[in-house]
């Protein structure tokens, strides 16, 4: 595996001289020469001959095996060659001259994931990690670490936390959405190892097919989990937003009022009712009313505020609209249809200039999500087209 780009620390060497004068005068001959071999070494290296400056880091340590920094140094350049074996040699060595380098630590633990020896990759990791929370490369190389240990719950632990002090590092949020697939897989193969064919299972298996957009298969799952258990609370909704994914109205209809008669405390099934009468064209007035019903149970239901205010648009009730779609646009601002209702609300009202810059909110929020669509259906294409 090649390892992404890494930082290295290069230490500087720091020399001292015994005490005595024969001792002293000895000490300093090797003291200049081991200087003389660091400069030789760094001149090396800043012309590019990682050769050359690896020979001159060999000649030190067989003047001085005290050398931490030349450890350091010598096990970095191995690192930087990808010889990862050497680099943990010397790494090691290092290390055991002078635990507190965190370079060191860090540079051990990546070598050794790369070799696949995750195990001991673990401590140094670690180590590394507490040494600098704030080194990207270390957090990452140990989340990784422990996935490959399968320790899941406690690489998610650690990348929540990271992900919390590097909210835009999208390696995280990808490696922690990758840890949550296998925490699902591990869960739902410990379901099917007790019973393959219970309630749980089926729901969960639609679960992980919805989270795939396959809510044909879903349906499939769903609709054994409902056979077995006609009475069970929550089935009929599940089965009920599967079928409102598919744009299946009448089906999604009955799942809904067959989840409202095992449950009528059901904000969500209330809420779709209403939503599937507004996707039908229907009665604005049903469908608020079934929306309003979904809030008096549930009042924080935030995600209900849209089809409340598509309701309430079609009955020329623009104010309490606008009202909806403020709350919704504060509680998801990314969502571009949010901001085109309001902007058309606002235009009802007279607001102008409100409705403008609503417009083009949603102008941009579109383009944007257009551009990263195509960008990923023509990525798609060509890696279609290079694999023939």
């Amino acid at each position: 595996m090649i390892h992404r780009w890494f930082p290295i620390s290069f230490l500087a060497l720091a020399l001292s001289l015994p005490a005595g004068l024969l001792a002293q005068t000895e000490a300093a001959d090797k003291d200049a020469r081991v200087q003389q071999l660091y400069s030789e070494a760094k001149a090396a290296q800043s012309e590019g001959n990682i050769a050359g400056a690896i020979a001159k880091y060999e000649d030190m340590l067989r003047l001085d095996r005290g050398l931490a920094a030349a450890y350091n140094n010598l096990g970095a350049l191995y690192f930087s060659q990808r010889n990862y074996p050497k680099a943990v040699a010397i790494l090691e060595q290092g290390l055991k001259v002078n635990t507190n380098m965190p370079s060191a630590s860090a540079l051990l633990g990546i070598s050794l994931y790369e070799t696949a020896d995750y195990a001991k990759a673990r401590p140094h990791l670690e180590t590394a990690a507490r040494a600098n929370p704030s080194d990207a490369n270390v957090q990452l190389f140990l989340a990784k670490d422990l996935t490959m240990l399968g320790d899941y719950e406690a690489a998610a632990t650690h990348l929540r936390q990271f992900a919390g002090h590097q909210p835009k590092n999208q390696e995280a949020w990808y490696l922690l959405a990758k840890i949550y697939m296998k925490l699902s897989e591990q869960s739902l193969a410990k379901m099917n190892a007790i019973d393959p064919n219970s309630v749980q299972s089926h729901e969960l298996s639609a679960e992980v097919m919805e989270s795939m957009n396959n809510y044909d298969g879903a349906v499939v799952e769903l609709k054994k989990a409902v056979e077995m258990a006609p009475q069970r609370a929550g089935t009929h909704y599940k089965l009920g937003e599967a079928y409102f994914s598919l744009s299946l109205w009448d089906s999604a209809a009955e799942q809904f009022q067959a989840e409202l008669a095992l449950d009528p405390a059901n904000c969500r099934a209330h809420w779709r009712t209403g939503g599937v009468v507004l996707q039908r064209n229907g009665d604005p007035q049903q469908a608020l009313d079934a929306i309003n019903k979904a809030f008096a149970l549930c009042p924080g239901l935030t995600d209900a505020r849209v089809d409340r205010a598509r309701a309430l648009i079609k009955l020329n009730r623009n104010e309490e609209a606008a009202a909806d779609l403020e709350a919704a646009v504060k509680a998801a601002p990314a969502e571009p249809s949010t901001h085109f209702l309001l902007s058309k609300v606002y235009r009802a009202l007279g607001r102008t200039q409100e409705a403008q810059a609503e417009m083009q909110t949603f102008a941009k929020l579109d383009a944007t999500a257009r551009a990263a669509t195509a960008e990923r259906v023509h990525e798609v294409i060509q890696n279609k087209e290079s694999a023939h």
